[in-house]
């Protein structure tokens, strides 16, 4: 009898620390009331022995495939005197090592168009999509999302574009009625474009922000809505572009979902709480990392 009590609160004091350890577990890795995981994970000693998911698929395959699009400087470009993966370089891909090294396994990048990047995650064929990624409820709804890693230092928000030539002519949205407006394909900007333009005679989208300024700069389109601090940073880098921000016009969105994030495929929480853990160590020497690849695009004239 003594002996069977003896085992029955054995076995009610080890269901207790099986609760308690799936409350932990619960209360960390699940969403908030924006659809992305805020908390973190202690990654200071690799991938934990508890890990499940996608997780430990990455820890038994010992590699981390990360998506990316490398047209975005300074967060991710190509250099050309490099080649293969080393040639793949950036704030962004500086935060992908330092998750592969903290996972202690390989990182393996996947360069691709960016309306590929999301996709690549949400089925399987990548672990995580690091490409300066924006918060959207439309994103946060198909893939999980990471805190914010990234806030902008210049301007918040995104904006229209537009040639130096057609100030005058383009003073606001209202002159758009006539004109073609362009945006990255998939991007926050194209959704942010679409909502707060309703009238223009064309919208275009194209699979790079690279194309977007091309296209504004040939005069294929009129108008294009872009990432403020990107765009004051590439007409700092081509002073011969004559492009300008459209001034007083400015979409700016909710300061929770503000900063950029890293993405993993939907319901992989402990993955994302991973991330979150290298994101914490990195979110004062990231600026430090954007602004050293800002001036190496800058030369390279990105």
């Amino acid at each position: 009898m003594i002996q069977r009590m003896k085992m029955s609160l054995f076995l009610v004091f080890l269901m207790l620390v099986l609760l308690s350890s799936l409350s932990i577990a619960e209360e960390l890795y699940e969403e908030n009331d924006w659809n992305f995981v805020d908390k973190s994970m202690d990654v200071s000693s690799g991938i934990p022995d508890n890990a499940s998911g996608r997780l430990l698929k990455i820890k038994k395959a010992g590699q981390l495939r990360v998506a990316t699009e490398p047209y975005f400087p300074p967060q991710e470009f190509l250099d050309p005197s490099k080649s293969g993966q080393e040639s793949i370089i950036g704030a962004d891909i500086d935060l992908a090592k330092l998750i592969a090294e903290r996972m202690q396994v390989d990182l393996v990048l996947v360069p691709m168009e960016f309306t590929e990047v999301l996709p690549s995650v949400a089925d399987g064929e990548c672990d995580l999509a690091i490409s300066g990624l924006a918060y959207t409820p439309g994103r946060a709804s198909q893939v999980e999302l990471s805190k914010g890693y990234h806030y902008t230092t210049k301007s918040t928000g995104s904006g229209l574009l537009i040639r130096s030539e057609d100030a005058e002519r383009i003073t606001g949205i209202g002159d758009l009625s006539d004109k073609k407006i362009c945006a990255q394909s998939g991007s926050l900007q194209e959704s942010l474009l679409a909502e707060n333009v309703h009238t223009y005679h064309e919208f275009l989208r194209l699979p790079s922000v690279s194309d977007v300024y091309t296209a504004l700069i040939n005069k294929t389109v009129d108008a294009v809505c872009v990432d403020f601090e990107n765009a004051y940073a590439y007409i700092e880098n081509n002073p011969g572009c004559e492009l300008m921000v459209l001034p007083d016009v400015s979409f700016v969105l909710n300061e929770h979902f503000d900063g950029d994030r890293i993405a993993a495929k939907k319901g992989e929480t402990m993955l994302i709480a991973f991330v979150n853990g290298v994101i914490d160590e990195i979110l004062d020497e990231y600026p430090v990392w954007f602004d050293d690849y800002g001036k190496i695009a800058a030369e390279l004239g990105l």
